[in-house]
């Protein structure tokens, strides 16, 4: 089951035109991003999901672990739709997502624009990666170009070599793509992510002035 935390200044966040849709990596819950959203200004409310994989060792997972870098993609298309059922059931009709997900959640931001991108404001996938696996939109998404933003470290180790490559040769055919790759940073976000993201998030999202 997907669960939400929303901003505690912002409860009327799922009626909002434009959402943040925070998406956590693996291992971690939807109080992991919390920090991100609430740096959100008001103009932007967020939304925070656990996913629906709980592991043994506590935390949750979108889909299991199997190569890394190249999940099954059985178990994501499932998660995927989890997503979507829960912002059918819970946004406006009419409401726009930015998804903003952070390793296994990147994947998950991906999926999103993937699958539904006229639901998508913009993307920004933190250290994450994009699925092998053809997807129903990504046709659409060669002549729509929508913006994303894509930040890594260049000296993540947890995210295989194969997967940036994919992740590098598909963003910028399918997306207008802001690129970051920070000097000495690993698995994680830092404050230099979050600089960039601000300034992404402020010229793409037609809300405008978004900052973090």
């Amino acid at each position: 089951m997907l669960i939400r935390e929303t901003a505690a200044s912002d409860p009327l966040a799922t009626s909002a035109p434009v959402v943040a849709l925070l998406l956590h990596g693996y291992g971690a819950s939807e109080r992991d991003l919390a920090g991100i959203g609430d740096r959100l200004t008001a103009g932007l409310p967020w939304v925070s999901l656990r996913a629906p994989l709980a592991l043994p060792q506590g935390g949750a997972a979108w889909f299991p672990v199997t190569v890394p870098g190249s999940p099954d993609p059985q178990p994501v298309v499932e998660a995927t739709e989890a997503i979507w059922t829960w912002v059918q059931e819970n946004l406006l009709p009419d409401a726009r997502i930015v998804p903003i997900g952070f390793s296994q959640g990147g994947l998950m931001a991906s999926q999103l624009l993937r699958t539904r991108p006229e639901r998508v404001a913009a993307t920004a996938v933190l250290g994450g990666f994009v699925l092998g696996a053809a997807q129903p939109a990504d046709p659409l998404l060669r002549r729509m170009k929508p913006e994303a933003f894509w930040a890594r470290g260049d000296a993540d180790r947890v995210i295989a070599t194969p997967a940036v490559e994919r992740t590098e040769a598909w963003l910028p055919s399918h997306t207008t793509l802001t690129a970051r790759v920070y000097p000495g940073l690993g698995h994680t976000i830092d404050q230099r992510v979050l600089d960039d993201l601000a300034v992404f998030l402020a010229a793409a999202v037609p809300l405008g002035a978004s900052t973090i």
